[in-house]
């Protein structure tokens, strides 16, 4: 599987997930104050939020239904960092567009709600302990708890999120300035009262996104600059902060054994190892090896064919590494070669058409993946907002107000990626690529193709692994077939996230993890605006107001039905603008791990939640002698 970006922030829960995502006391540093004022007429308050108004938890349950409430504290889990692939890390801030971020840096702060990794829209009380929302869901107030503590020992407060939101808003990474732009103010009413306003017209999700951000110490940031990358240690407030740390070579997290909200219930259960540490090896080839002889615990595979052959080893075979495969129950996301429509060579539809008949996935899948997935047609691939058959009256009602301006595919059923003969090189599928190429207006001379205005067509392959050289040469050998100069090039981490920021591509290979209920990612990764912003996921460079005029329809559904409906439409004018090579999917995790955790009777709906929810068992690794850390 290839990279996968999230547009939200890396928040502690989600760091967790992605790894894996004394109240009422007048205390030091707080304001006395008298309690503030009663709900007004049309006004709610909850214990959470959710997308839809719908929270599976009631106010008073004691912990969510996947941990092991009695889970023991203690050990070390060794992990390699989660996709992309990195060699080194030059910053400890993944929260601007600068530098290259060290993995897992979300663990350390803490957010003004916490998710569960069982439900896609919502959260419960972390830092606030309720909210209350005005009958036009245009403010919401935040009731903090006074025992919020940094690590430091001194009180997390109002201010300091009103100040974290503020920064993050100006000075944050765009993706996250730009879901952020509905926010009208955060202002502290009180120690522990915060206001946040939000525009009229807001995203639906906007509250969700911004319970979910870092709060970062105001003391500490009046000491420190904030946009520019580093190495020191930042004040957080979670259950873990930065240990040792060592660029190129890993990072490690130490749980904060006095955490103050280590008994609420968003983390009970949750957060046991001792040590949380990312090697880094830069080859997940060289890191599968340190992988069988001990060196970190839990791998997730990502290879078909290392899954197929590659566990024949010792402790493998004697029961030390266990292997399994987890459900995954999210939308399995838009993988695939991505077309820099922004570069003149992919300016004709036909042409970006005709480079995906030369893609033998059948080959492929057989050959190189052991018939291990399923070809990805749609960018809601895996879930219920899918497009499927021709239009329904819903999607329909959608699209007739822009049908001049829509090719004729969008209303009627999907363009479905082509099937080979698994040949590796059917000529059927690269004589109807030619046939497209010329209705295109190119011309073969000297045995290149030429664009209509006398340029070859040629483009690059950008990677920052190897790891897909045997899926992309044979790609490129049928491109030469008919004529296209396709070429790869593989460049260093630091240097592959500076070109991406810049959109400076032809061809990237990404993985795009679209969230269960779609909202102001959609406008990130398909927007106009993002198209033309530095740093932004809209890696395509898609620009077209349709897409944005359903965007901001999906923005403000009122009903899962409607989104749903939106998404299907906006999947159909998605997919009939050719802006990708789709790829494959499959709705499982591949893991290996050594046989030293216990976890939970049950995994949470959707995550591994290996950091969050298991914990090391000691009886367990003095059975297996485990040598490793």
């Amino acid at each position: 599987m290839a990279e996968t970006r999230n547009f939200l922030p890396v928040t502690r829960r989600r760091a967790l997930a992605a790894l894996s995502s004394l109240a009422g006391l007048a205390l030091p540093g707080w304001a006395i104050r008298p309690a503030f004022a009663e709900a007004a007429p049309g006004e709610t308050e909850s214990h959470g939020l959710s997308i839809f108004g719908e929270l599976a938890e009631p106010a008073d349950f004691p912990h969510f239904a996947y941990v092991n409430p009695k889970a023991p504290k203690g050990g070390t889990l060794v992990m390699e960092p989660p996709p992309p692939e990195k060699n080194s890390y030059d910053s400890l801030n993944p929260y601007i567009l600068r530098g290259n971020p060290a993995a897992g840096v979300g663990l350390i702060y803490d957010t003004l709600l916490a998710g569960s990794l069982d439900e896609r829209d919502a959260l419960y009380g972390l830092v606030a302990k309720k909210v209350r929302i005005s009958a036009d869901k245009l403010t919401y107030t935040f009731f903090l708890r006074k025992e919020a503590r940094f690590h430091d020992g001194s009180p997390l407060t109002a201010h300091d999120v009103a100040f974290s939101l503020d920064l993050l808003k100006a000075e944050g990474h765009p993706m996250i300035s730009q879901s952020l732009r509905d926010l009208v103010s955060a202002k502290a009413e009180a120690d522990d009262v915060l206001v946040v306003k939000l525009a009229p017209g807001r995203a639906r999700d906007l509250p969700i996104i911004v319970a979910s951000q870092p709060i970062f110490s105001k003391a500490y940031y009046t000491k420190h600059k904030f946009n520019e990358t580093t190495l020191e240690p930042p004040l957080g407030s979670s259950s873990y902060k930065i240990g040792a740390i060592d660029p190129g070579r890993f990072i490690s997290f130490q749980r904060v054994p006095d955490y103050w909200a280590k008994d609420l219930p968003v983390n009970v259960g949750q957060a046991n190892f001792d040590t949380i540490r990312f090697d880094y090896y830069g080859d997940r080839n060289v890191a599968f090896e340190a992988f069988k002889a001990g060196a970190f615990t839990v791998h997730e595979e990502f290879t078909s064919a290392i899954w197929a052959t590659g566990y024949d080893f010792p402790a493998f075979r004697d029961g030390r590494v266990k292997r399994e495969e987890i459900p995954d129950y999210n939308i399995s996301g838009t993988q695939g070669w991505f077309l820099n429509i922004r570069r003149p060579v992919f300016a004709d539809p036909r042409v970006r058409t005709a480079l995906g008949y030369a893609f033998d996935y059948e080959w492929t899948n057989h050959n190189l993946m052991y018939d291990s997935y399923k070809r990805t047609s749609s960018y809601f691939e895996n879930s219920d907002l899918e497009a499927v058959g021709v239009p329904t009256p819903a999607e329909l009602a959608l699209l007739e107000p822009f049908r001049d301006r829509l090719p004729k595919d969008v209303f009627e059923a999907p363009f479905q990626p082509p099937v080979s003969d698994g040949s590796g090189q059917d000529r059927n599928l690269l004589r109807k690529a030619v046939d497209l190429l010329t209705e295109a207006g190119c011309t073969r001379k000297d045995g290149l193709l030429r664009l209509p205005d006398g340029k070859p067509l040629e483009f690059e392959f950008l990677y920052n692994t190897s790891m897909f050289e045997r899926h992309t040469q044979p790609f490129i050998k049928n491109l030469k077939l008919i004529g296209v100069n396709a070429r790869m090039r593989i460049v260093d981490a630091a240097q592959y996230k500076s070109r991406l920021d810049d959109h400076d591509y032809d061809v990237i290979m990404e993985r795009v993890r679209i969230a269960y209920s779609p909202g102001e990612e959609l406008r990130i990764m398909f927007g106009s605006e993002a198209a033309r912003t530095k740093g932004s996921q809209n890696v395509i460079g898609v620009a077209d107001p349709v897409v944005d005029a359903l965007i901001e329809k999906a923005l403000v559904a009122n009903s899962r039905e409607e989104l749903a409906a939106i998404c299907r439409a906006l999947d159909r004018v998605l997919i009939a603008g050719q802006y990708w090579i789709p790829h494959y999917y499959k709705p499982t995790h591949w893991i290996a791990h050594w046989d030293v955790f216990g976890r939970p009777e049950r995994y949470p709906r959707f995550d591994t939640g290996i950091a969050a929810t298991w914990w090391w068992d000691d009886a367990k690794a003095r059975k297996i002698n485990y040598a490793g850390r």
